[in-house]
């Protein structure tokens, strides 16, 4: 998969591929349609919070589709999902 990763010191994101993950038990594996980024993902990005662990992938508000579900979700590959902002997920 692509993803944005800040690595370190500085408000440089670099794109990088890794590998897919596979979901865990209660978890989803989504295809992101749509991703929004945050004022909370700005001011990680620009080293505003103090004590944020990298390497860090920012963007956590996404609009997807399930392409896999572990055990234990109510979940079916093809359904449209919403990711709520990070108080909740």
């Amino acid at each position: 998969m692509k993803a944005m990763v800040l690595r370190g010191p500085g408000p440089q994101l670099e794109l990088v591929e890794r590998p897919t993950p596979s979901p865990g038990p209660e978890q989803v594996l989504i295809r992101v349609r749509a991703c929004a980024v945050c004022r909370t993902d700005l001011h990680v990005v620009d080293r505003d919070l103090p004590d944020v662990p990298t390497p860090i992938i920012p963007g956590h508000e996404i609009v997807g589709e399930v392409i896999s579900a572990g055990s234990d979700t109510d979940f079916q590959p093809g359904d449209r999902v919403g990711v709520p902002w990070l108080g909740w997920t």
